[in-house]
């Protein structure tokens, strides 16, 4: 008949084409989810705007950031990574970003919050989310080069600007492919003067 190692080979054959096949499935399981995800962020304050002694615009600001992300979790979802960002022109760069907020989604129900922030991130300061309530560090600046994960617009390019802000999220499931998608929300302009 047939020895042991054929009967073990052919058992851990079957048994991997099964679970290939049931990671297919699951996969494929999430396109059929239909997504509805909801955000509303609201500029309470621009506490500073300012230039810098190296003659570059940095704003603090305060928001009100709310988000119902929870269409995005089905059983495949193993968490869910969500940035809030600035994005503007200038007439060097077509499309200028700024990260402001962070933070992962472990679960479902954490997955509808509401926070209140006033600056997250100074240039180099690498801060995350700690929990649902915390109160964060904003910092939007205009800064020749690239600082960590940032990309930076040359000079003093800010005053009157028009920019919009921008919920991404990164969808992580336990099997197959990530997927990502964004809620653009426009209608929101810098100072024309320093304060």
């Amino acid at each position: 008949m047939h020895s042991f190692g054929y009967r073990a080979n052919a058992l851990l054959t079957f048994a991997l084409t099964i679970l290939a096949l049931i990671c297919a499935m699951a996969s494929f399981s999430d396109n059929l989810n239909s997504l509805s995800p909801s955000a509303n962020v609201q500029v309470l304050n621009i506490n500073w705007f300012q230039k810098s002694s190296q003659g570059n615009d940095e704003v603090s600001l305060t928001l009100n950031v709310s988000a119902n992300l929870q269409s995005l979790f089905t059983w495949n979802t193993k968490q869910v990574f969500v940035f809030l960002a600035a994005e503007y022109e200038t007439p060097k760069n077509s499309l200028n970003q700024v990260s402001l907020w962070d933070g992962i989604i472990p679960a479902k129900e954490y997955a509808q919050f509401g926070i209140h922030t006033t600056n997250k991130y100074h240039f180099d300061d690498q801060a995350s989310l700690s929990s649902r309530n915390a109160v964060f560090l904003y910092f939007l600046s205009s800064f020749l080069g690239f600082i960590s994960s940032f990309t930076f617009v040359q000079g003093s390019n800010l005053r009157g600007r028009e920019y919009n802000l921008t919920l991404h999220w990164h969808v992580m499931p336990k099997t197959g492919k990530m997927f990502a998608d964004k809620l653009v929300m426009s209608g929101f302009r810098f100072p024309e003067e320093y304060r």
